[in-house]
């Protein structure tokens, strides 16, 4: 293996991280799934399994990232001691490049529209411009645009391109996001969209708990970068002394104070425009917001500013993403960052430009797809660390953790068994929602049960 870059500082892998978790998954994908699943029910329970399976299923991915100094194939491999090592690792590229495949499209809106912010060319119809503007080859056009960019950042490696990137571009967002919040709180008419934001709804949460369920897990994996194996490339740069629970934690935090400050200027706008709960949809941050900012004196200078920090936020994020199959190649076939750069881009382009000139497609990969393949990933993730690992894990844990050593084996204790059994019966939910049938919730927990221990008994017998 060629000689690996790494972070200049633990600063700089921790804003790199955030940035990719607080890109488009917090300010595009959360604000319509809020709006699509009954607003602050959903707010409750993806908090919930946040803090329940997104924080220790983060901290598992930096140990097998850390103890493993290699991207997911190679490290797999090495850390599993088993043939299925490869397969699982390849599993998590693949995963990469499906996700970076509908992002890039998004990406791609959002440079259009920072684009053409200045000119207000979408204040006047927003929904009308939206739907043509979302896909066809003007779609696959900024698609590719977008890739480009995250592609020259990419190529520029660890330090000189990545860490540089974010320590400019995270900043941005967080400071943009606040002040159009506060924004926001003084425009009309945006009570109501509040209310069902952070107004708690118990009965519409215990009514559609499971419907819920799905969507919210797949948001908290997909936000957090889950599943994937881009955190874990992310850290597989990082250097002993580094404490991983304390970086999980401020990860995981100022992601999700990221996200809910998203859901407070999308959703009271989107309200307030008329759109109601369930009609915002992946469009649902381009309509709502260029309706506000039509209204707005000055609008054109707001929109401008707001939709450039938001092709930050979703360029932090597609860095990270592009980073896996590009180091992936780097690191088991010894090829050049600038030609594993070019053929992942490559590749990406074409998935890429298809999603864009089929929105069913991309809705449905956007959707169900992923969040089956990044509950997959994190399952194999918890299940290597607490089946396979464990001692080795603990002692990741705690290297250079300082005064948190202590939570190594409670946390190694719920990555090895309370944390299968729930991922596995989120993911039997999103299976049982996508082929739209109607299976009990016992027979679901009996079904998670039974599978997650076969699934234990196999990799005991595979790995000894």
């Amino acid at each position: 293996m060629m000689d690996r870059d790494s972070w200049v500082s633990n600063v700089g892998f921790v804003l790199a991280a955030i940035g990719s978790a607080a890109g488009l998954g917090n300010i595009w994908r959360f604000p319509w799934l809020t709006a699509d699943n009954g607003g602050s029910a959903f707010l409750v329970m993806y908090l919930l399994l946040v803090v329940g399976i997104g924080v220790p299923g983060l901290l598992a991915e930096l140990v097998l990232g850390r103890r493993g100094r290699q991207t997911p194939v190679g490290a797999l491999r090495s850390l599993i001691g088993s043939r299925w090592g490869t397969p699982l690792g390849a599993f998590n590229v693949v995963t990469t490049v499906v996700m970076l495949s509908f992002y890039s499209v998004v990406g791609g809106w959002v440079l259009r529209y920072t684009l053409l912010s200045p000119s207000g060319a979408y204040f006047a119809q927003p929904q009308q411009y939206f739907r043509h503007a979302s896909h066809g080859l003007p779609a696959v056009g900024f698609h590719l645009l977008f890739l480009a960019i995250i592609g020259i950042i990419v190529y520029f490696g660890v330090s000189r391109g990545i860490e540089r990137v974010s320590k400019i571009m995270l900043p941005a967002v967080v400071v943009l996001l606040g002040g159009l919040a506060v924004w926001t709180a003084t425009q009309p008419n945006t009570a109501a969209g509040y209310a069902f934001y952070l107004d708690f709804d118990g009965d519409y949460l215990a009514a559609h708990f499971f419907d819920i369920l799905g969507p919210a897990a797949g948001q908290a994996l997909f936000t957090l970068s889950l599943g994937a194996g881009a955190m874990l490339t992310y850290a597989s740069y990082l250097d002993d002394d580094v404490s991983l629970p304390r970086d999980t934690l401020a990860i995981a935090i100022s992601n999700t104070m990221i996200g809910v400050l998203a859901g407070l200027v999308v959703l009271p706008l989107l309200i307030s425009q008329g759109i109601g709960p369930g009609r915002g949809g992946p469009g649902a941050l381009f309509v709502a917001l260029a309706a506000a900012f039509s209204s707005l004196p000055g609008g054109t200078l707001v929109a401008t500013v707001f939709f450039l920090t938001v092709l930050l936020a979703a360029i932090t994020s597609g860095i990270n993403l592009l980073e896996t199959p590009v180091a992936t190649l780097v690191d088991n076939y010894g090829m050049s960052r600038r030609l594993s750069t070019l053929l992942v881009t490559l590749l990406i382009a074409v998935t890429g430009s298809g999603l864009a000139l089929a929105g069913p497609a991309f809705r449905f990969v956007s959707g169900p797809v992923v969040d089956v393949m990044l509950t997959v990933g994190l399952f194999a993730f918890l299940a290597i660390v607490g089946w396979v690992l464990r001692d080795d894990a603990v002692t990741e844990f705690r290297t250079g953790a300082g005064r948190l050593r202590g939570l190594a084996t409670p946390w190694v204790l719920a990555v090895g068994w309370v944390l299968p059994v729930v991922v596995m019966f989120s993911l039997t939910t999103t299976l049982t929602s996508i082929a739209s049938l109607s299976v009990p919730t016992s027979t679901r927990v009996i079904i998670a049960m039974v599978t997650t221990l076969a699934c234990r008994a196999a990799v005991t017998r595979t790995t000894h």
